[in-house]
């Protein structure tokens, strides 16, 4: 952890608004779209988002730096998602829009597309299948696929996040790879395995 990062951390936790504000908007696009890959669309993402920026708010007195603060914040945002959850069934759609966004920003397919019209159509099919494959993966293997993936967590800051081993956390990822992969076979959508803590 950077010098000047402990510095605003030790600011914030001794009442210094200014101090944790900084530290927020360092954070707060991260948040964001963790936030969407988890919802699966801008307007809970952003409850999402306010949800965990009002809890590190109360709770930043907690912070004890054992983690990085992204770890801490994605941990919180996870708890909050999964406690929505238990509360009610969220419907986890996306508009091919917003998908294509969230491929953009985290390069899952690993390519590009053209914008010619054929190429176009061609987003848009494969768009609706990525669509549906991540539909139908569970919120489980949904949510450690997000965070192994899209933002690049280990194994073990997801079995904290979780409070699950990292052989259960393996277990999950294999399953949402696999089913992934099979839904997407057309395309020869591959993913890495990433099986290791890295």
């Amino acid at each position: 952890m950077v010098s000047d990062e402990q510095d605003l951390i030790s600011r914030a936790q001794q009442g210094d608004t200014g101090a944790f504000q900084e530290i927020i908007d360092r954070y707060k696009r991260q948040v964001y779209y963790l936030s969407l890959d988890l919802t699966g669309n801008h307007h809970d993402a952003e409850d999402l988002s306010q949800e965990v920026l009002v809890k590190a708010y109360t709770s930043f007195h907690k912070f004890r730096g054992e983690s990085k603060i992204s770890s801490w914040l994605h941990r919180i945002a996870v708890n909050a998602h999964l406690d929505e959850r238990r509360k009610k069934s969220l419907t986890l759609l996306r508009t091919s829009d917003e998908l294509n966004e969230s491929l953009t920003m985290h390069s899952v397919a690993g390519s590009t597309f053209e914008t010619d019209p054929e190429k176009k159509m061609e987003r848009s099919k494969m768009q609706e299948h990525i669509d549906q494959a991540l539909q139908n993966l569970t919120q489980r293997e949904r949510t450690i696929f997000v965070l192994r993936h899209y933002h690049e967590h280990a194994l073990k800051e997801i079995a904290e996040m979780l409070d699950l081993s990292e052989g259960t956390i393996k277990s999950f990822l294999f399953r949402a790879i696999k089913k992934l992969q099979k839904a997407l076979s057309q395309y020869e959508y591959q993913f890495e395995s990433r099986s290791s803590n890295e």
